[in-house]
């Protein structure tokens, strides 16, 4: 914080605002990491604010807070309102983004961002975050805590629609991918004088199979995210001399409550799973399918189809074209019919689960049978 105060000129510290991710990111250690810099700089005298970066996903509960954040007073966590909280600061020109995605989408990107961010006075800002590969930009955070994290509808529908029409299969994993040239372009553009500094963690399995912390990575250039990428791309990657016939991912319940992001399981997985061969998904703390009830309808009414298919109904269907980054959902999970995806989920039913195109395991089975007190990441053999 000393060399951020001396290289963007800061006199002192009076407002500052803390930027980490929401409570699906909460094992990064994030939370702890945010609870810890807040304290800080309470300490020096300067306000302290802190926006979890929801995009839209559910807020945070007063519970949720405390769980993550520890000792923050809930008066300074403020919910990120990404349908009436943003005011728009420029656009992502149409030329670009075609030019970008290679041809594949040419529309704008409309930068709607968080009120509180741009239109209040900060002396700091600190974007906190994990990188770890993800199925929109190739990798999370950086800047993509403030164009995904506090940005509004039309940019969330218009980044990941990009990003579901270009596909998983060329984002996941790639350090420069079209969504992530658009956001550097309008950070470029427009988020220039914001006074702000990225501090992100790399994270890895340690010798006894428990997540540690490899890497921080401090800085307010894109050099400093390029650098967390690469050790992320040699870390969080693995690569199989075969596609894989089984895989098993257990989603833990206090992370998971949404299919939105448990299934990260289909979008990290499907690229190793061999044609014919199965994904099982443990997922106990799944209650329901959107984060918001119109996107959990979209889902319920559509289910998980090709992008073939959920191209040729975005085409006609108002619905789909109101919402579109769930649409981009139905695309990123799905496993183009190449193999099959059973559900074990703590709260939905069977009906559900097929009615979205999936296979239904009962979740108590699924953890006897795959227990993970005794199963290890990475290969098992079962005694069958």
């Amino acid at each position: 914080m000393s060399v951020a105060k001396e290289r963007l000129g800061i006199k002192e510290y009076k407002r500052v605002l803390l930027l980490p991710p929401d409570l699906t990111r909460a094992h990064s250690g994030v939370g702890w990491m945010t609870e810890y810099i807040y304290n800080e700089l309470t300490e020096q005298g300067a306000e302290v604010h802190v926006i979890p970066t929801l995009g839209q996903h559910v807020p945070h509960t007063p519970e949720d807070n405390k769980w993550m954040f520890g000792s923050i007073p809930e008066e300074r966590i403020h919910a990120h309102d990404w349908k009436d909280g943003v005011v728009n600061v420029g656009t992502v020109p149409a030329e670009y983004v075609k030019e970008a995605t290679g041809g594949a989408v040419d529309w704008e990107m409309p930068i709607d961002l968080n009120e509180m961010l741009m239109e209040e006075d900060w002396d700091l800002i600190i974007n906190i975050g994990h990188v770890v590969p993800h199925e929109v930009l190739g990798f999370a955070n950086h800047n993509k805590n403030y164009f995904i994290g506090l940005g509004g509808k039309r940019l969330l529908g218009s980044s990941h629609m990009a990003s579901a029409v270009y596909g998983i299969e060329n984002n996941l994993g790639n350090i420069l991918t079209p969504v992530r040239k658009c956001f550097n372009y309008a950070e470029d553009k427009y988020l220039k004088d914001l006074p702000d500094v990225y501090f992100q963690v790399v994270m890895d399995y340690d010798n006894e199979g428990k997540l540690a912390h490899t890497g921080v990575y401090v800085g307010d250039d894109l050099q400093t995210y390029i650098d967390a990428a690469e050790a992320s791309l040699e870390q969080n990657i693995t690569t199989f001399d075969e596609p894989v016939k089984k895989m098993v991912a257990v989603m833990q319940a206090d992370e998971f409550r949404a299919m939105w992001v448990a299934n990260k399981a289909v979008y990290r997985t499907r690229m190793a799973i061999a044609d014919g061969g199965e994904l099982l998904v443990i997922a106990p703390g799944v209650e329901r399918f959107g984060e918001q009830q119109e996107v959990d309808d979209l889902i319920r009414k559509y289910g998980y189809l090709s992008q073939a298919e959920v191209l040729d109904l975005y085409e006609t269907q108002e619905d789909m074209q109101e919402i579109p980054h769930g649409t981009a959902h139905l695309v990123h999970g799905s496993s183009e019919g190449r193999f099959n995806i059973t559900y074990a989920p703590g709260h939905l039913t069977k009906e559900e689960i097929e009615g979205v195109g999936y296979q239904y395991m009962d979740v108590d089975e699924a953890l006897k049978r795959y227990d993970p007190e005794v199963m290890v990441d990475g290969w098992n053999t079962m005694p069958d």
